[in-house]
C-alpha cells in the first residue's frame, strides 16, 4: 500500500485530475470539497500529507491547516491562486511545505509531492550526531530540536533549514542556494526563503527583530552565528 495523501479541493475537476496522477505513482489518494471533510478524513485516515487549496468555501484552507496540525505534525503543500502573492505568503505563514501555482501542471505537483514525502520520511543514519549550540539542540535522528530543555514545534523545512544552517557555521548563504539545498529547487519563488528564516526566528531567537543566531548578510542571504563562539 502506497503512502497516504489527502487532496483538499472545491473544484471536482482538479480533485479527478490530482487523483489520477498521483495513482499513477503508487499514493492512495483520499479526497475532500470542503474543509470540514477534510478535517473529517483527515481524523479517520491519518495520511501522510495534504494537498490543500487554500481558498476553499466555508471553512478556508488556512484553518484547515491549523486544525489539522494541532493533531501533529502532517506535511501540507498548498494550491494557491495564480498571481496572487499575498496568498503564497500566507500559506507560507501557516508552515505549508510547499506551495503550487493554479494553473498547475499535475506532473509538477506529483513531484513537489514527492520531494516533500521524501524529506519527511528521511531517516538519517543512527550514527549522525546531534547538533549542540548552548541550549538549542537538534536532533537529526530522531528530528527533535529543543531550546532550553523545550522542544520546539518545527515543521519539515524549518527542521531541515536550521539543520543545514547549522551544519555550517559562520557561512553566508544566498536564498537561491538554501533553496537549492533545503528545498531541492534549483528555481522558485524566494520569499519561501524568506518566510521560513522569519519563522525560524521567531522559535530560536528571544528577540527575533535583532537575531543573535540567524544573521541577515545585507546583499548575500544569511548566516548561522553559534552562541558558544
Amino acid at each position: 500500500m502506497g503512502m497516504r495523501v489527502l487532496v483538499v479541493d472545491d473544484d471536482h475537476a482538479v480533485r479527478d485530475v490530482v487523483r489520477r496522477y498521483l495513482e499513477r505513482a503508487g499514493y492512495e489518494v483520499f479526497l475532500a470539497g470542503d474543509g470540514e471533510e477534510a478535517l473529517r478524513c483527515h481524523a479517520e485516515r491519518r495520511p501522510d500529507l495534504i494537498v490543500l487549496d487554500l481558498m476553499l468555501p466555508g471553512l478556508g484552507g488556512p484553518e484547515v491547516c491549523r486544525r489539522v496540525r494541532e493533531h501533529g505534525p502532517v506535511p501540507v503543500v498548498m494550491l494557491t491562486a495564480l498571481g496572487e502573492e499575498s496568498d503564497r505568503v500566507a500559506g507560507l505563514e501557516l508552515g505549508a511545505d510547499d506551495y503550487v501555482v493554479k494553473p498547475f501542471s499535475p506532473r509538477e505537483l506529483v513531484l513537489r509531492v514527492s520531494s516533500v514525502l521524501r524529506r519527511a520520511t528521511h531517516a538519517p543514519p543512527a550514527a549522525q550526531e546531534s547538533i549542540v549550540d548552548g541550549s538549542l539542540v537538534l536532533d537529526p535522528g530522531a528530528r527533535r530540536c529543543t531550546l532550553d530543555g523545550v522542544e520546539l514545534s518545527l515543521t519539515i523545512r524549518e527542521f531541515d533549514l536550521l539543520a543545514h544552517l547549522m551544519r555550517h557555521p559562520r557561512r553566508a548563504f544566498t536564498r537561491a542556494e538554501l533553496l537549492e539545498s533545503v528545498w531541492g529547487w534549483n528555481f522558485g519563488d524566494q520569499s519561501t526563503v524568506t518566510v521560513h528564516m522569519r519563522r525560524l526566528r521567531e522559535k530560536i531567537e528571544p528577540r527575533p527583530d535583532r537575531p543573535d543566531r540567524i544573521s541577515t548578510v545585507w546583499g548575500v542571504g544569511y548566516r548561522y552565528d553559534p552562541e558558544a563562539g
